[in-house]
């Protein structure tokens, strides 16, 4: 597939996108379009969850990545192939490889999880481990690149990777044609740029929307500039998304063809990822929550239908206790206290009966009797309790508190 590079705008149209789509039949598959009843009744009109997680290597990576590779000549396909990446991209970039007949290498940082590690292998790429940030890593895999001649496939900026992303939109206009909003998550750039590619060309009126982590948000202040604009630091559980600066190819789509960027915090992408698990029965990483994180966040300001792109699904199993744990503090069904009381046989089994009448289950409790900041017949305890909801919270707090108990939070 010849694409215009040297185009200067846009260096990717509805054709290439088109002829992505042909290029992954029978490769990537059409994955399902799945109705959310609760997010319906939340937003007043219908979401469809787009459910790339599903997608083979858990991730929309192996559309572009296949499309990418597909598109070398004999001479760069004997030469091999280079990627970094924590996660998503290296699955991809391996099983395309191996499904092209081509040798691939992939740094991943150290510390990237095992699951992740040992998929990447499993698809047939040699995985190296360098640097404890991706941008390390990157380093090293484009080093690589120059030493051996190894061609390095970017995760985003590049017209092949977005147009293999774009196939997501072509689908999702044949899926739901009724569609009039999508929310789809944005790191670099690239899926939200080729989605908008394709539904723009043929559908003008459907709005796009990208979400991005709070502290990896580099878009915004990107469009406001009206060139790409790098975040120092950035910081969020969704590393699919955690990307510092956006990409050069990405950008211009976004800023031509994107209707509007919008960030979530923290808490709503656990609180997303909760209610993907327990309402559409859906294991989503993070950054494949973030659509539904905005939807949670402000559910009145999207036309429907709506399509909520989920991203990816390559969660690592700790992490994802971790923040389902804190998507539980955060939607209230998760209450730590610590509270002071006299220090006299029956007073934790008081305290007990105290939280049944209301109805908290007891998951842990530490009971502290030595400290110098307790009086003589004072004891600590803290309490890890699960609840129902903040008003639940709330109740639980006061119940406490009229019992005479010092709620220390």
């Amino acid at each position: 597939m010849a694409y215009r590079t040297s185009h200067p705008f846009p260096p990717v149209i509805l054709d290439d996108v088109r002829g992505a789509w042909k290029m992954l039949s029978g490769v990537a598959r059409v994955t399902a379009m799945e109705g959310s009843r609760y997010l319906t009744e939340l937003v007043g009109t219908p979401v469809h969850l787009k459910c790339e997680n599903l997608q083979r290597t858990g991730s929309f990576k192996l559309r572009g990545a296949y499309v990418r590779i597909s598109g070398l000549t004999p001479q760069e396909r004997a030469a091999g192939v280079v990627a970094a990446s924590a996660g998503n991209h290296a699955q991809g970039v391996a099983l395309a490889s191996s499904l092209l007949g081509v040798r691939s290498t992939v740094f991943m940082p150290v510390g990237a999880p095992l699951p992740k590690v040992s998929a990447t292998r499993q698809y047939g790429a040699e995985v190296r481990m360098h640097g404890h940030v991706v941008d390390e890593t990157l380093a090293a895999a484009q080093e690589y690149a120059e030493r051996t001649g190894a061609v390095f496939i970017h995760p985003f900026d590049h017209p092949d990777i977005i147009a293999g992303q774009g196939t997501v939109g072509l689908e999702i206009l044949e899926q739901c044609p009724e569609v009039r909003t999508i929310v789809v998550g944005i790191g670099g750039g690239g899926l939200a740029a080729g989605i908008a590619v394709a539904v723009k060309a043929l559908r003008p009126d459907v709005r796009i929307i990208g979400v991005q982590a709070a502290g990896a948000a580099g878009y915004p202040p990107s469009l406001a500039a009206g060139h790409p604009v790098a975040v120092a630091s950035p910081q969020t559980m969704a590393d699919g998304i955690k990307v510092g600066r956006p990409g050069d190819i990405p950008f211009r789509l976004v800023q031509e063809l994107v209707d509007e960027v919008r960030t979530v915090s923290e808490d709503e992408l656990s609180s997303a990822l909760l209610l993907c698990l327990e309402r559409a029965k859906m294991v989503v990483e993070p950054a494949g929550a973030s659509p539904v994180a905005a939807l949670l966040s402000d559910p009145q300001a999207f036309a429907g239908p709506v399509v909520a792109v989920l991203s990816g699904g390559n969660v690592d199993p700790l992490l994802m206790q971790r923040i389902l744990t804190h998507g539980m503090a955060a939607a209230g069904r998760y209450l730590s206290l610590r509270l002071r009381l006299t220090d006299r046989p029956g007073a934790l089994a008081t305290l007990l009966a105290a939280l049944s009448v209301v109805d908290a289950n007891v998951l842990d409790v530490s009971h502290v009797r030595t400290d110098p900041r307790l009086g003589l017949t004072e004891a600590e305890v803290e309490l890890h309790l699960e609840t129902k909801g903040p008003a639940h919270c709330e109740e639980v707090a006061a119940t406490l508190r009229e019992a005479g108990y010092l709620v220390m939070g």
